[in-house]
C-alpha cells in the first residue's frame, strides 16, 4: 500500500470518537464522510448495527475516510511533526547536541553525588558548623 492510498486520519482518534460519538456518526464526520454521518445521526448508528460494523472496520484497519484512504496509522504519522523538514545535517546536530546535554547531565549528577558525600562524611565527624 502506497502512500498515497492511506489517509493522513488517526485510526485511534476515529476509534475513540467511534467509541464515545459512533451511534451518532462522529468517526464518520472525522473521516469525511459526512452524508452518511448524517445518516448515522438520524438511525442511532442504525440502529446499533451500522456502528458496531464501522468499530470492526476501524479496529482492523479497513475503515475509509471521505476520499476513499485507508485509516490505518493508530496515531500521528510523525510524533514530532515539526521535525519532518530537517536536513539530515540539521537532524545530525540536534542528535550530537543532546548526547552532549545528556553528557553534562551525566557529569553534574555525578558531582553532585560527591559533594553530598563529603557533606554527609563531615556532619558525621562533626565538621559542619550547626545549622543557624
Amino acid at each position: 500500500m502506497t502512500d498515497e492510498q492511506i489517509s493522513d486520519r488517526s485510526r485511534g482518534v476515529a476509534l475513540i470518537i467511534g467509541g464515545v460519538l459512533g451511534v451518532f456518526g462522529g468517526h464518520r464526520f472525522y473521516a469525511g464522510k459526512h452524508a452518511t454521518g448524517v445518516l448515522m445521526l438520524c438511525t442511532f448508528g442504525g440502529l446499533g448495527l451500522w456502528w458496531l460494523y464501522d468499530m470492526i472496520l476501524i479496529t482492523a484497519g479497513a475503515f475509509r475516510d471521505g476520499e476513499e484512504k485507508r485509516i490505518v496509522r493508530w496515531w500521528e504519522t510523525s510524533p514530532y511533526p515539526q521535525m519532518a523538514g530537517l536536513t539530515p545535517r540539521q537532524l545530525e546536530t540536534i542528535l550530537d547536541e543532546l548526547e552532549m546535554l545528556r553528557s553534562e547531565t551525566s557529569e553534574l549528577g555525578e558531582r553532585v553525588d560527591f559533594v553530598e558525600r563529603v557533606l554527609s562524611r563531615a556532619k558525621e565527624s562533626g565538621g559542619l558548623p550547626p545549622p543557624a
